[in-house]
């Protein structure tokens, strides 16, 4: 089904999905005191599953839309991804919501280096500077917390970031799966197929003790997993309106967003270093999303000069 573009719609859907994950990060964060990670993972998978097959009811796809060419693919694809989600639901628990969500910036900065590596694609120079900036902005977001005394109080805060940025690790190889998946497979089978792989997944943390939830966290947890497929939707209906290259540097306004909540609702005030690293990832990333889209407006200028034979 085609649809018309509207660049606006793109964007405020866009927007409209940022803020979504981010209020689904904070009732995570507010569970965390007594929920473990893995019973988070699978709240957040289970119950964004009845959004997403309201949707595709909506889309009258619920017959075809699950179909797929490529199980293992998936099965890939929500290991790595319900790896990265446990690892930063982890790091919600002991660090503030704006670090956890600069750190997580370098996970689309790192898709171009696993991009390299992987699928082989080609990393220019411009590219591979803008990776270096990125990643030196996480270092200083991480310095504060890496550097602490082993045996004073913050090594907590210092395992949340080593969670946090091998999540983003975790996350980076998932859009790499994800980028092979879009070849054969419907964007709907892998939104749906990854919210079964990682509620399965999930419960074979149970033998490391799964709470037994208040009434509060309950809603909470239900709450963030309905939250995870509404936020889903609005970012898939996002890019049928806009391309990418526009709509993707409105995923930064995700740290306004988590530095307002995290002071007003958790009471946590940002460090100089969280906001200096924080400003150099986002720098790194919007250039890296400017350049390549340069380079696919000089790609399409030069194929509608071609002549066909």
């Amino acid at each position: 089904m085609s649809t018309t573009p509207n660049p606006l719609r793109g964007i405020a859907l866009k927007v409209a999905s940022v803020c979504v994950f981010v209020t689904m990060a904070a009732l995570i964060k507010a569970t965390s005191d007594g929920i473990p990670p893995g019973q988070a993972v699978f709240f957040r998978s289970f119950f964004a599953l009845p959004v997403i097959l309201a949707w595709l009811v909506i889309q009258h796809d619920l017959v075809t839309g699950w179909r797929t060419q490529n199980p293992m693919g998936h099965l890939w694809r929500g290991l790595v991804g319900s790896t990265a989600m446990g690892l930063g639901f982890a790091g919600l628990g002991l660090l503030p919501l704006p670090e956890v969500t600069a750190i997580g910036y370098a996970a689309p900065i790192l898709v171009v280096v696993f991009a390299a590596m992987f699928l082989g694609e080609q990393v220019r120079l411009f590219r591979l500077s803008m990776v270096a900036l990125g990643l030196g902005g996480v270092l200083i977001v991480l310095s504060p917390r890496l550097a602490v005394d082993p045996t004073s109080a913050d090594t907590g805060q210092a395992l949340g970031a080593v969670l946090v940025l091998m999540g983003a690790v975790c996350a980076a190889l998932a859009q790499v799966f994800v980028r092979k998946l879009v070849q054969t497979e419907r964007t709907a089978a892998i939104v749906f197929w990854f919210s079964i792989t990682a509620s399965c997944l999930s419960l074979l943390t149970l033998p490391w003790g799964w709470a037994w939830p208040t009434p509060a966290q309950t809603g909470m947890l239900i709450a963030a997993g309905l939250a995870g497929g509404v936020g889903q939707i609005l970012l898939t209906s996002s890019y049928r309106y806009a391309d990418a290259s526009l709509i993707a540097p409105f995923e930064y306004s995700s740290m306004l967003l988590a530095l307002i909540v995290g002071y007003t609702v958790f009471h946590e005030v940002p460090t100089p270093p969280m906001l200096i690293g924080a400003a150099l990832i986002v720098t790194a990333g919007i250039a890296i999303i400017w350049r390549e889209r340069q380079l696919g407006l000089k790609r399409g200028a030069r194929r509608a000069s071609t002549p066909h034979g």
